[in-house]
C-alpha cells in the first residue's frame, strides 16, 4: 500500500457525509472507503466494515476523513494515477447507494466531488517529493 498523505490534505467529506458516517459506525462499528474505479459502482466511493475490506498493495491511503473515527480512505492505485492532481471531497445525495455499500439502505448514496489543487497546494506537496 502507498500513503501519499502530506503537506495537504487529499481527501475530505462535507458535513452532511461526516453525519451520514457517524450513523453508519453507530450501526456497523469502524468504516473505511475504497474508491476502485473498476466497473459498476467504480466512481463511486464505497463504505465497508474496516475488518471486512483487505486493503491490498495496489491501493493508496490518501487520509482520513473529518468524522468521530477518523475513517481511512483508500483509492485503487490506477486510478489514483488519473485523480493525483485533484482534492476528492466525499459527500452524500438521495438516491440507491452501491450495492456493497454501507448507505445502501438509508435511500442515500456517498458521491465523489473533485477539484483541481490549487498551484500552492501543488507546489507544497512537490517540495515533500524533492
Amino acid at each position: 500500500m502507498l500513503d501519499v498523505t502530506g503537506p495537504v490534505a487529499r481527501v475530505d467529506a462535507t458535513p452532511e457525509a461526516v453525519a451520514l458516517i457517524d450513523q453508519l459506525v453507530s450501526m456497523h462499528g469502524p468504516v473505511l472507503f475504497h474508491q476502485s474505479g473498476g466497473c459498476c459502482d467504480g466512481s463511486a466511493p464505497m463504505c465497508y466494515p474496516r475488518d471486512e475490506f483487505m486493503i491490498g498493495d495496489s491501493d493508496v491511503f490518501l487520509g482520513t476523513l473529518p468524522d468521530s473515527t477518523s475513517t481511512p480512505f483508500y483509492i485503487w492505485h490506477p486510478q489514483w494515477e488519473y485523480w493525483s492532481h485533484t482534492h476528492l471531497t466525499v459527500d452524500v445525495v438521495p438516491g440507491r447507494g452501491g450495492g456493497f455499500s454501507l448507505e445502501a439502505p438509508e435511500g442515500v448514496r456517498f458521491i465523489i466531488r473533485s477539484r483541481l489543487f490549487t498551484d500552492a497546494e501543488a507546489e507544497a506537496m512537490a517540495a515533500t517529493l524533492t
